[in-house]
């Protein structure tokens, strides 16, 4: 336990957490929505400092952050505790504790594993890193001092006070949309008002020059109507240029929405048409294995210029200046050349 950072004073013992859009305000020896994040004596602690409940080698594209550094070994942590209560989480088990579980670890130790195993970065997932934001910053500038990256895998439902306090440590950032930002479905299976807010969230990051990524999980009866797609993509185009990767991702059933039936694959298609109807250079379907929509495809001549399966990426056909190698038109994927680094079963242009 330890007191955070991301938080104000109020009178009589109160104090107002500033993590995330919740705002709570607590009073002495309550808790947070979150379930780790608790006034003591009229300051806030965190709960889940120094504890964990998984982690696991993951490769960078699972994350999925597929414009950087491909083919990168990451160490993933997450902790218990999440500021929504998401119907069909598939981590539920950790995500859905209200309690600070797990076992301890330093961050210098998780930076030292992470290194031994031979990672390029930590991600910070499986359950919403916003609520143990002190202890990702910790261990970020730890392995920033190593030659690592940080990756958050978020809901969006930071603060500006957080973005602007995890932006000193984080490189990449994973904004997860569902239901296509619906509020609806934001309010019905989620127990969050809107998604307004990951909008402004989604803003923020770029300007302090995070680089992020944007998924959405399309959820059949509910989650997939075309008219909040809609809405959602010009929402994006209004925040972000057209290059910003959009991956939308099959649902499975899961927890308490078990009986929904997975994606069918033609909303999918439906999905990354109407996305590339908008304009969107850089589109992709996700949880779909064998499908070519995984793949990058050149804005000017349409070739496969990254192929990729599943969690793995398999060639690159761009030169060291981010150039398509069959029309030379100019992806501004250089950064993602230049970090590539490993090695592909195909060929990576020279």
């Amino acid at each position: 336990m330890q007191e955070a950072t991301l938080y104000s004073p109020m009178p009589e013992l109160k104090v107002r957490c500033t993590a995330c859009r919740r705002y709570c305000l607590l009073a002495n020896g309550q808790t947070g929505f979150c379930g780790v994040r608790t006034n003591i004596d009229g300051k806030l602690y965190l709960a889940n400092f120094g504890r964990i409940v998984a982690k696991q080698l993951d490769p960078i594209e699972k994350k999925p952050i597929i414009h950087a550094h491909p083919n990168s070994l990451i160490y993933s942590i997450g902790t218990s505790g999440c500021d929504f209560a998401c119907k069909f989480c598939q981590n539920y088990d950790i995500s859905q504790r209200r309690s600070p579980e797990g076992y301890e670890i330093s961050p210098a130790e998780i930076v030292e594993e992470a290194v031994d195993y031979g990672c390029s970065g930590i991600a910070y997932t499986y359950n919403e890193p916003t609520i143990f934001s002190e202890f990702a910053a910790v261990v970020g500038k730890i392995a920033h001092d190593h030659g690592l990256f940080n990756i958050f895998v978020t809901n969006g439902y930071e603060t500006p006070e957080a973005v602007r306090y995890i932006s000193d440590f984080l490189d990449y950032a994973t904004v997860d949309f569902k239901g296509n930002a619906s509020e609806q479905f934001y309010r019905q299976y989620m127990s969050v008002p809107h998604a307004e807010d990951v909008f402004d969230t989604l803003e923020l990051f770029i300007k302090h020059g995070v680089h992020t990524e944007i998924t959405d999980l399309v959820v059949p009866n509910g989650g997939d109507s075309l008219t909040a797609l809609d809405n959602m993509l010009e929402r994006i185009m209004a925040i972000a240029d057209r290059d910003i990767p959009i991956s939308f991702l099959r649902f499975h059933p899961d927890y308490k929405m078990m009986n929904f039936q997975s994606t069918p694959l033609s909303t999918l298609n439906d999905h990354y048409d109407a996305a590339r109807r908008k304009g969107f250079r850089y589109v992709y379907i996700g949880n779909v294995p064998g499908s070519e929509k995984q793949n990058t495809y050149c804005p000017s001549c349409g070739r496969a210029i990254v192929m990729r399966d599943m969690m793995h990426t398999l060639e690159i056909n761009l030169d060291p200046d981010g150039r398509c190698s069959f029309c030379a038109y100019q992806t501004g994927l250089r950064d993602f050349v230049e970090s590539q680094g490993h090695s592909l079963h195909g060929e990576t242009p020279t």
